[in-house]
């Protein structure tokens, strides 16, 4: 019976222990470093810049023991001196990661732009080169800050793989690796912090991380306890420029996609819609008769594959090519996922209902780098100048003056803000002096007459909110009036 009570006992102590190990950090990390760093880069750019013509002197007091020194340095370097400023190399460092075998290297566009020279240092390890290796850029994607290098040895060299960033979860362990401050190679180790983050750009998706990040990190890698790069190290959030434990990297699953076009192309080759969005509010959606705020409210269609595929100005776009649609962002990011040329199955709720549109889509590169032009129907003009309060705001007829003033198209039509009350719910909507409003009610307008009538259209329909389209600097939105009671 003591036997069995012992057996039982160390059976359930080892299920105890095994458990334990399951959740407990890694004793250490030497062995997966050892497998990966050899892959991991250091990467040294430099640029010619000219010479200053002027430009701040050192100012040190009269008869200070440093008075001599800086005259004679000023004397050698100018401005002021005999010798002219000549030009004279900058340099720069960041870190990096190779690919694969035949030397593609992965790092951030913003540690290679601009650069004259571009040199990889590779982590002296069985295998790697032990001397400096001249890089060539195959292209960059400053969009998400993805540059692909590529260098010439004599032996193929070590690299990794990348994983899917879509199975990192917000706790998980990771590793950056990289440069920082210039010190030479260096390992930090921390968890994933949050997922999905955004900065500024429109195909933002990032992994925060606690792991330090600091200057001179930027492209290296971030990996998982595997050994996959689920990130590249892109920038921290700081007040002083040194970890504070806020780092984001590029998720891999976006790096993936812009490295093989880049590797094939050159460059990106990103889907191209062709409208202009906002995200749709609680209030918008409750003045178009939508059950609540989702998908991608349109602004304006322009030229292009959406204006040929039939989209219109006020659809919500709702489902694009069979994945719904949460958000702007969610769409952006669908959308450059795309291939150009391909016919996708766009789902919009129109006039109370949906509909289901056909849009081969273009190339978003080509589309920015070219003329964009938009057309519109142009109402009447009004026929007499008025203004007129409304819902706190101060509103007249478009006139030639203020056509000028507001640096407004010659065949601008509208009502223009004149002031905004800021007590009121029109100025907590963002609306502003010098803002346009085109339409009101999903009608174009342009006398006060037409703006009275849309109002008392919504109250007895029993809106709360009137739906308008406002234009500032020529941008369109769209923006739900509360009407009050």
């Amino acid at each position: 019976m003591a036997r069995l009570l012992w057996g039982g006992f160390v059976v359930l102590a080892l299920i105890v222990l095994q458990a334990a190990a399951a959740f407990a950090r890694p004793e250490s990390l030497a062995p997966l470093v050892d497998k990966i760093s050899p892959s991991v880069v250091n990467i040294t750019t430099s640029t010619v810049v000219e010479g200053r013509a002027g430009g701040p002197q050192g100012i040190v007091p009269e008869g200070s023991p440093f008075e001599d020194f800086f005259r004679e340095f000023q004397d050698r370097n100018g401005p002021n001196g005999d010798t002219p400023n000549r030009p004279r190399r900058s340099s720069a460092l960041g870190s990096g990661f190779v690919i694969s075998e035949d030397g593609f290297i992965v790092t951030n566009n913003h540690v290679i732009d601009g650069a004259d020279e571009i040199e990889i240092e590779f982590f002296p390890g069985d295998g790697q080169p032990a001397k400096l290796l001249p890089a060539k850029v195959i292209g960059t994607d400053p969009n998400t800050d993805i540059a692909l290098l590529k260098v010439d040895a004599e032996q193929p060299l070590k690299f990794v793989k990348f994983g899917d960033s879509d199975t990192a979860r917000v706790g998980d362990w990771v590793v950056a690796m990289g440069n920082p401050l210039g010190q030479g190679f260096s390992v930090s180790a921390g968890i994933v912090s949050a997922r999905n983050r955004a900065l500024q750009g429109a195909y933002d998706d990032y992994i925060q991380t606690d792991a330090a990040i600091n200057r001179g990190n930027s492209g290296g890698p971030l990996f998982d306890m595997d050994g996959n790069v689920v990130g590249v190290n892109t920038a921290i959030l700081s007040p002083n420029g040194g970890s504070i434990g806020i780092g984001f990297s590029m998720a891999s699953n976006v790096v993936t996609k812009v490295v093989a076009q880049l590797k094939e192309f050159g460059e990106t080759r990103r889907g191209w819609l062709g409208v202009r969005i906002q995200n749709v509010t609680e209030d918008l959606a409750e003045a178009m008769g939508m059950e609540g705020p989702k998908g991608a409210l349109v602004t304006d269609v322009p030229e292009g594959p959406a204006k040929e595929g039939g989209l219109l100005s006020r659809d919500v776009i709702l489902s694009f090519d069979g994945h719904d649609v949460k958000d702007t962002g969610d769409l952006v990011r669908r959308v450059g996922d795309s291939e150009v040329g391909k016919t996708v199955r766009v789902v919009v709720f129109r006039d109370g209902k949906t509909e289901t549109l056909r849009v081969t889509l273009g190339r978003r590169e080509d589309a920015v780098n070219g003329p964009s032009e938009e057309e519109g129907e142009t109402p009447e003009e009004g026929t007499a100048e008025q203004e007129k309060e409304f819902l706190g705001l101060t509103i007249g007829v478009v006139t030639d003056d203020m056509r000028s003033e507001l640096n407004l198209a010659p065949d601008a039509q509208g009502l223009v803000i004149l002031s905004v009350d800021e007590t009121s719910a029109a100025w907590e909507k963002g609306l502003r002096a010098g803002d346009v409003i085109t339409e009101a009610g999903q009608n174009k307008i342009a006398t006060i007459a037409d703006f009275e009538a849309q109002i008392e259209a919504a109250k007895e329909s029993g809106r709360k909110s009137l739906f308008l389209m406002v234009r500032r600097a020529g941008e369109p939105r769209f923006v739900a009036l509360n009407l009050g009671e």
